[in-house]
């Protein structure tokens, strides 16, 4: 009753003020008139205090949110089941779902009944313009009286959670040419071995397909040897972001934070989706262990870890560059592919990162040139012109681009697949 009594509208406070003052006034003046008509305006919002707190019918609800995951400006539906699991009809409710501001507010409905073992199926759209991970419900109901003066609000606490990831940019189809890890004496060899299974034999092991059974080279060793089924050799390649706030300008989605943010999503998915297997790094160190990406596996977990990335407060790109170098240093000679994207760097930082690539690595530098300052934090950077120069004379294939919507085009303009990411000279 107390809660109930919490729960008078403004309507309700009204009423019960309007009534005892009307009392009072009754017995200073002696009218019995005003104190009848005192009487009912103050017993009109108890006595619906009194049924709606003596409600006992029961909800229940579900929530569908459709996708859970999907990019920058585009929209996801959510479907709301609402359900009276009581055998008594329900009065008026309005129910509000959560909605976080950025989603696009809260979604309000008014219902005027719900039957016994009835249900309402409701439905409402959200969309974000800023990438990141929100939480959409608990859904709340209000249950009100049929003159409005008392509100009871009750809350579920099903929530669910959307993902939003950045915008990101289809490239020109093709595949780009990486590392080839694993055993081997060629890379002729792991090519061949991609398209068809590799015929160097071995020996026989419990469970083996007898299929698999290669005679000849039985009869030569003198046990049972069978063909590999295995590919020695896969694909790989390596994301690298830098996330320092000292090397980004600019706030929103037209940000070089947020342009960069794009770019690596655009690259870690094209390059994902040709089976590649990748990994992440940032200058705070590795983020994502290596993936094979057939399964979209790696896609997933890339763009929900940039849906909620943040600048960092590193000053240097030390740990980052330390985990690229043992990275370019554990392959074939050093072999691998490396796109790294940069905001604005200083000459000692674009030397440093020039000298990370070893061997035949095949490192690709993409510049974001938001036209944003040159100097930072009082310690002179240097241009994108400058900075490409720098990072090209270590080995780097450079790109510049001022905005992700630029990233095909460059893509393309750099050479055909094959040649973008082949050995560099």
């Amino acid at each position: 009753m107390r809660r109930a009594l919490a729960g008078l509208t403004t309507r309700g406070r009204s009423f019960v003020a309007a009534g005892a003052t009307a009392i009072v006034c009754a017995f200073v003046l002696g009218e019995r008139d005003l104190l009848r008509a005192g009487v009912l305006v103050l017993a009109l919002p108890l006595l619906s205090t009194v049924a709606v707190s003596r409600t006992r019918y029961r909800l229940a609800c579900a929530r569908r949110l459709s996708p859970v995951r999907l990019p920058v400006g585009h929209e996801a539906r959510v479907d709301l089941r609402l359900e009276n699991v009581s055998r008594l009809p329900s009065g008026l409710l309005m129910v509000e779902d959560q909605v976080p501001y950025s989603l696009g507010g809260r979604a309000r409905f008014v219902l005027s009944r719900i039957e016994p073992h009835g249900s309402r199926e409701l439905g409402y759209r959200i969309r974000s313009d800023v990438r990141g991970r929100y939480r959409v419900g608990p859904l709340t109901v209000r249950l009100a009286d049929p003159f409005g003066m008392v509100e009871l609000v009750r809350s579920f606490s099903l929530s669910d959670r959307l993902t939003v990831t950045p915008a990101i940019v289809p490239l020109p189809a093709g595949r780009l040419a990486g590392a080839w890890t694993g055993g081997g004496d060629s890379v002729a060899r792991a090519v061949s071995a991609a398209g068809e299974d590799d015929v160097a034999p071995r020996e026989y092991r419990h469970g083996d397909d007898l299929r698999r059974v290669h005679w000849r080279s039985t009869a030569r060793h003198g046990e049972l040897m069978v063909r590999r089924e295995e590919q020695h050799w896969q694909s790989s390649g390596t994301l690298f972001l830098d996330t320092r706030a000292a090397a980004h300008w600019g706030d929103g989605p037209a940000g070089s934070f947020e342009q960069a943010i794009s770019v690596v999503a655009s690259i870690g998915v094209h390059l994902g989706r040709t089976g590649m297997g990748l990994r992440y790094v940032t200058d705070n160190g590795e983020v994502l262990r290596p993936v094979a990406s057939f399964d979209g596996a790696f896609e997933g977990l890339l763009l929900d870890r940039l849906a909620v990335s943040q600048r960092s407060r590193n000053r240097t790109l030390t740990l980052g560059l330390t985990e690229l170098r043992g990275t370019l240093g554990s392959g074939r000679e050093g072999d691998g592919l490396v796109v790294a994207v940069f905001g604005t760097l200083q000459a000692e930082e674009a030397r440093a990162v020039a000298a990370a690539r070893r061997g035949t690595a095949t490192c690709v530098a993409v510049l974001i040139d938001a036209g944003g300052p040159t100097e930072r934090g009082g310690s002179g950077g240097v241009s994108p012109a400058t900075a490409a120069g720098l990072l090209r004379t270590g080995g780097w294939r450079v790109v510049t681009v001022r905005s992700a919507a630029e990233l095909a085009g460059a893509w393309a303009r750099t050479g055909r697949a094959e040649d973008f990411a082949g050995d560099a000279s």
